[in-house]
């Protein structure tokens, strides 16, 4: 897809973060969009800066981990503009900490946003997309923790890892059909969003109880700080839009958007291949050792 001009964009997690860069470069394209987000005032204050910026919007509240909301966001968007042709999967949180003490609830929410959350948007909108046998793409937003080997976090890299298989199978079943829709797959590593304060969308339900809490808060802490150093250093979520919207001119299935992933990838292939130890790309394990040691 080369022209964007009048087309529709679908963007969940449009709120803030990627989701909103994304929204954004849609709307600076000519589209019209789509805007699902869990945060509701936000959601409500996105879509009152785009239309004051002349967008033309539709704004959703959806809980993407629920099928029956992103079947309804899929309803509606098809009913207010007749046709979807961007479909930006986004919607993600983080929780946990290691495999075995990352509460059952923490893998429930992560995984459903997460990989439900692309799961439902292709169940519900990729039917559709191909009845219009017009060109299209959809962008699931996977991470570039996804695709290397590192420790900690488990919950949040099982479920990208998810996404990129589900998007590699999306993408060669839409290749042996030659349809006109294609797929891509997004994996940034640190991108400046609030992905770190995500708890503020979780749903009481999926809370975590106190005799589930961390055993070192302190270690948890000071990794916690870490990250939030790293994000607030990191890429702005402007740039991975326009990685994104290059990669879908140029139909470009994995899009990395930081130089070291493709190193990181290899080290790990070389691994697999070698049959060994896989390497911590990101030396999370050594962090965790220096704080065991304090």
């Amino acid at each position: 897809m080369k022209d964007f001009k009048g087309k529709v964009a679908v963007v969940t997690g449009a709120a803030s973060g990627i989701g909103r860069a994304l929204a954004e470069k849609s709307a600076q394209e000519g589209m019209k969009v789509v805007l699902a987000d869990v945060e509701e005032g936000a959601l409500k204050q996105t879509e009152a800066e785009f239309k004051a910026n002349g967008a033309e919007v539709l704004a959703v509240r959806t809980d993407v981990s629920q099928a029956q909301e992103v079947a309804n966001l899929a309803n509606l968007a098809f009913q207010t503009f007749g046709a979807v042709h961007l479909l930006c999967n986004n919607a993600g949180v983080s929780a946990g900490t290691t495999t075995w003490m990352s509460s059952v609830a923490d893998w429930q929410w992560v995984l459903g946003v997460n990989l439900w959350g692309a799961i439902h948007g292709v169940h519900f909108f990729v039917p559709r997309m191909l009845a219009q046998d017009s060109e299209g793409h959809i962008v699931n937003t996977a991470s570039a923790a996804g695709l290397v080997s590192s420790a900690g976090g488990g919950p949040y890299k099982v479920s990208k890892s998810g996404i990129i298989t589900l998007s590699e199978t999306l993408a060669l079943e839409l290749a042996a059909q030659g349809a006109k829709l294609k797929a891509s797959v997004l994996c940034p590593e640190w991108v400046n969003t609030r992905i770190l304060d995500a708890e503020r969308n979780r749903p009481q339900a999926l809370q975590n109880a106190s005799q589930e809490q961390p055993t070192n808060p302190q270690q948890m802490a000071a990794i916690i700080e870490a990250m939030h150093k790293l994000v607030e250093a990191s890429l702005p979520p402007s740039q991975v839009a326009e990685a994104v919207f290059e990669a879908i001119v140029e139909e470009k299935f994995y899009i990395l958007t930081h130089p070291k992933t493709k190193q990181d990838v290899q080290l790990r292939m070389e691994d697999i291949l070698q049959e060994r130890m896989p390497t911590d790309a990101y030396q999370v394990s050594q962090f965790f050792s220096r704080q065991d040691d304090k």
